[in-house]
């Protein structure tokens, strides 16, 4: 008698057609092209969990560098100033800063001034 593994074949395609769900044309109906789009999709949801890490850092980078430069000041000397005046502020939260709250970002700015002088 052959065996035929049908239950866990059938399973395994109704999984993937399911993860496959709300893909264009055939790649969410027949099983070799579902099983190739959601193979790809897993491996770019993957990688850009990792790329967006990257971008949210260079936005942060891009908004202090600005919010320094209205100030008179640059990124770089910005960072090695809070460095030499210990002040220990993620890149994320003095962006917000910068955003959110101008006069909060304007004194620790003047720390970091203070501390190349």
């Amino acid at each position: 008698m052959r065996v035929t593994n049908a239950v866990a074949s059938r399973a395994r395609r109704k999984r993937v057609l399911a993860r496959a769900k709300g893909f264009r044309g055939n790649r969410s109906k027949w099983i070799r092209q579902a099983f190739k789009a959601v193979d790809r999709a897993g491996a770019m949801a993957y990688r850009d969990r990792r790329t967006k890490k990257r971008h949210y850092r260079a936005l942060w980078t891009v908004r202090l560098n600005a919010a320094c430069r209205s100030d008179g000041f640059n990124y770089s000397r910005m960072v090695n100033g809070l460095k030499k005046a210990n002040v220990l502020i993620d890149r994320k939260h003095l962006a917000d800063l910068a955003v959110q709250d101008p006069e909060a970002f304007t004194m620790i700015l003047g720390m970091a001034k203070k501390a190349l002088a």
